[in-house]
């Protein structure tokens, strides 16, 4: 009998999950989905066979225990169900993996115990990603459970690097430090960068800029993360969709003497009401170049903000790595806004940086290069895929045990 070959990877958000089925003989997709408004009455399960055309469904699912089992159900229609024999593992996208996990790692209740400690910093997402283990492990006791984390590729960066300038027993104590999160993505896109390269991930030096509403950058030093734009928390670093990014402390006391907030209020404003939101009123990068073609100020100031903030960590991470190969976008806005891409480059052509008009027009497809063939740095776009590199260190883990 041969060996499951079969990966099955939720990625459960906090009121969303999306899942893949795939066949790690080739990679290939054989289904994927999500459920979205989790806990609403007007959930929706959208469920895709390739090949085999899409259903869709709506109807209140309450909770995350209730979305996983409709997913079950879904597979099973098609014969793709959880108590296939050839499904070798299910992965699961935890966001917030601490110090305590560096790599993919089978679950068991230690491991659950652990995953459950980080919710104080995680706490729109580390219980939802439990709460998937759990019921997935309900489902298939007998199948092994792998957690991927978002934070195990930063784990390598050095100390000058991950620690705060705070007392490091008080740091300790509360386990504060830079954690870096989009940890799969910065992973896959780093390597695939290096391949579109012709070259070996240990012969090159990578900023990738990830740049969806969540967005971040780290500099890849050989393969290896040795700095990252988010923190202790996914608020640090970039302009985001919605989140603000690098702030200074202070302006949290001042709104909360001066503007008489409360935490849960300054927390709620940094996290869901600034960034581009804050800005300007809207988080997709489309309306708002659609806004700055019309001549709207409010939006030009706010991708103008965006775009400094992105080349001042250009800049920090060439200084970081001192040589740099390759620039690499990816995510929602990174492959698919070249005026992004066009302005985050622009001015910085003495640190060999430059995109080609034409090649950066061009929409869709797979990795390519972006910058003019005598470019000193290479400038790509590279779609990431963070379900298939949860799904590639699942089924390496579960092929190594077994």
């Amino acid at each position: 009998m041969t060996s499951p070959t079969r990966v099955l990877v939720f990625n459960s958000g906090s009121s969303s999950l999306k899942y893949q089925l795939l066949d790690m003989r080739d990679s290939s997709r054989l289904a994927v989905g999500l459920v979205e408004r989790i806990g609403e009455q007007t959930s929706r399960v959208e469920h895709t066979r390739t090949g085999g055309g899409n259903r869709e469904r709506t109807g209140p699912i309450a909770d995350h225990d209730a979305a996983l089992k409709a997913v079950a159900e879904e597979l099973a229609r098609d014969g793709l169900g959880l108590d296939s024999p050839e499904l070798a593992a299910i992965g699961h996208r935890v966001v917030h993996g601490g110090m305590f996990f560096t790599e993919p790692t089978v679950v068991d209740d230690e491991v659950l115990t652990e995953i459950e400690r980080l919710i104080p910093v995680a706490p729109l997402h580390n219980p939802a990603n439990l709460t998937g283990i759990r019921t997935a492990r309900a489902l298939r006791p007998d199948l092994p459970q792998v957690a991927v984390f978002d934070t195990a590729f930063h784990t390598t960066m050095p100390e000058p690097a991950a620690r705060y300038a705070i007392d490091p027993k008080i740091a300790d104590r509360h386990r504060i430090r830079r954690y870096g999160f989009h940890g799969t993505s910065h992973a896959y896109v780093s390597r695939r960068t290096a391949r579109l390269l012709g070259k070996d991930p240990s012969e090159v030096n990578v900023i990738v800029l990830h740049l969806g509403n969540g967005a971040s950058a780290s500099a890849v030093e050989k393969g290896r993360c040795v700095d990252t734009s988010m923190g202790l928390t996914p608020l640090e670093g970039l302009v985001m969709g919605t989140r603000s990014g690098d702030l200074d402390p202070a302006v949290i006391f001042h709104l909360a003497r001066v503007g008489d907030m409360s935490m849960d209020e300054i927390d709620t404003l940094l996290n869901k009401r600034s960034g581009l939101f804050g800005l300007c009123g809207d988080n997709d990068m489309r309306e708002i170049r659609r806004r700055i073609d019309e001549g709207d100020e409010e939006a030009a100031l706010a991708f103008d903000i965006y775009i400094h903030r992105i080349k001042k960590y250009i800049g920090a991470y060439y200084a970081v790595l001192g040589t740099v190969d390759a620039v690499a976008f990816t995510a929602g806005v990174g492959e698919n806004a070249a005026p992004v891409r066009e302005a985050a480059v622009a001015g910085l052509e003495g640190m060999g940086l430059a995109v080609d008009p034409e090649r950066n027009a061009v929409r869709g497809g797979g990795p390519r290069l972006i910058s003019p063939e005598s470019a000193r740095v290479a400038v790509a776009v590279v779609p990431t895929d963070e379900e298939l590199e949860i799904a590639t260190q699942t089924y390496a883990l579960v092929g190594k045990n077994n």
